[in-house]
Formats: C-alpha cells, structure tokens, sequence
C-alpha cells in the first residue's frame, strides 16, 4: 500500500508570556479548535480570547474567562 504524503502545516504562533500560542483568524475558528481538542484529547473545557499583541484569537486552559466579544 502506498503512503501519500500530504506535507506538513505549521500554525502561525505569536509568543504570549513565556510560551507561543496557536493564532486563530476569528473567535469562531478559535472555539471550533477548543471543542476538537476537548474531544480528541479530552481536554476540560478551553476557553478562547482575543490577543492583545495582534488581530488574532487564542485558546487558554488556565480557566479564566475573558470577556472579549469581538
């Protein structure tokens, strides 16, 4: 059987803090990732954010809630 190679893809990160995190291109593409993470990994509850360095939405496992509404 033949294995088809379909590349690889690096995410855009920024850093935030002492680590980089995925950029997201809207608060929708944002939440969508944190539900597929939550089912695959079982990951608890994520929840999304709007960076303050940049046009971009995040996922944050630390339980806080931000009130971005973008």
């Amino acid at each position: 059987m033949k294995k088809i190679n379909f590349g690889s893809y690096e995410p855009r990160r920024c850093w935030v803090g002492d680590s980089q995190k995925i950029c997201y291109a809207s608060r929708d593409e944002a939440e969508v990732a944190a539900q597929v993470v939550a089912h695959d990994y079982g990951v608890p509850e994520l929840t999304v954010y709007h960076c303050e360095y940049g046009d971009h939405w995040h996922l944050s496992s630390g339980g806080q809630i931000r009130k971005n509404k973008r």
